[in-house]
């Protein structure tokens, strides 16, 4: 490619990264001068391209809004950022109802990608493994999702048609704070001023969604991802769960994240060794008990199990068995 042509081409990348650019700025990133940069410009709109000029002080060239780049401008960085982060959000359950969506679109990028280029990208797909969320994936609709995150950035409030777990039908307003995505589902927390309650409910159980007259304010500081993950620490389940662990907050949540547990520091707790590690209150509610010895274990700190007793004797159970595989000979094996 003569290097005319790379800088046009240079120009338009650096034009559709958004922004007003000034004469002086592209002419110093394309190491040309003022008036070769007026030139190139001139070829883009000869080509079709929407470049705009804006006058006055702070002045200079943008893309019109709306123009969409064709995948083929994508640098080799661009084009596997955006492949990795299709299949990526694909396999993690990050998605619309309208699932082949990222399959069509990284169809389209892959087919206009030069072949060395593709090769290299298919050998990172080829190798690279993603961890899935627990569970089957669920995907809202396209188009509930996209309301409710008009109306959660302009503060409208939205009616939905929403179907429990129990399936239970309702119509109901919401006024969103925020959209969450967790663990293959998407989720949105706001208020419901009907009952004068907050709610977290979930995007694929929500059939339709229209946005209303009106705004409201969200109240100061809210963290939409902090009260989803605590709300699905305290959903009610068969076995309510507290341990005292030996060790600070931060420690202890690299093993057991918000939505499994409520972690916090207990003042209260006793240290007979005088031992200045502070001990914090574990709160899990699990429908099954048997997973946790190994995650007790897993966190290697001292740990008190408070409740249930059923608890204990899985611990217990655990350590016998660990002890009694550590003692076989490999010769018996």
């Amino acid at each position: 490619m003569s290097r005319p042509i790379a800088r046009v081409l240079t120009l338009l990348e650096l034009l559709q990264a958004g922004g007003i650019r000034t004469v002086a700025e592209l002419a110093d990133r394309l190491d040309v001068d003022e008036r070769t940069v007026r030139r190139y410009v001139d070829h883009l709109i000869d080509l079709d391209v929407p470049v705009e000029s804006v006058r006055g002080r702070y002045g200079g060239y943008r893309l019109a809004s709306g123009y969409r780049m064709p995948p083929l401008m994508l640098s080799d960085d661009e084009a596997l950022a955006v492949l990795l982060g299709l299949v990526a959000g694909r396999r993690a359950g990050l998605m619309t109802a309208t699932g082949t969506a990222s399959e069509t679109a990284a169809a389209k990028i892959r087919r206009v990608l030069p072949e060395r280029l593709g090769r290299r990208l298919d050998a990172v797909l080829g190798s690279v493994a993603f961890t899935a969320p627990p569970g089957e994936p669920t995907a809202p609709e396209s188009a509930v999702l996209l309301a409710i995150a008009d109306a959660v950035r302009h503060h409208r409030p939205i009616w939905i048609r929403y179907t429990a777990a129990d399936g239970r039908r309702s119509e109901r307003t919401l006024h969103p704070y925020g959209l969450v995505a967790h663990s293959g589902r998407w989720y949105v927390t706001g208020a419901d001023p009907a009952v004068g309650e907050e709610r977290t409910l979930r995007l694929d159980r929500i059939a339709d969604a229209r946005a209303l007259p009106g705004a409201f304010e969200p109240p100061a500081g809210f963290d939409p991802a902090e009260r989803v993950l605590t709300g699905l620490a305290t959903v009610p389940y068969r076995h309510e769960v507290t341990v005292l662990v030996r060790g600070t907050a931060a420690e202890i949540r690299s093993r057991l994240p918000a939505g499994i547990a409520i972690v916090a520091e207990s003042p209260s707790a006793s240290d007979r060794k005088g031992d200045t590690t502070p001990w914090c209150r574990v709160e899990l509610r699990v429908e099954r008990l048997d997973w946790l010895p190994a995650v007790l274990a897993s966190l290697d700190r001292p740990f008190v199990i408070e409740r249930p007793d059923e608890l204990r004797d899985l611990v217990v159970e655990l350590a016998d068995r660990l002890r009694r595989s550590a003692r076989e000979s490999p010769h018996r094996a």
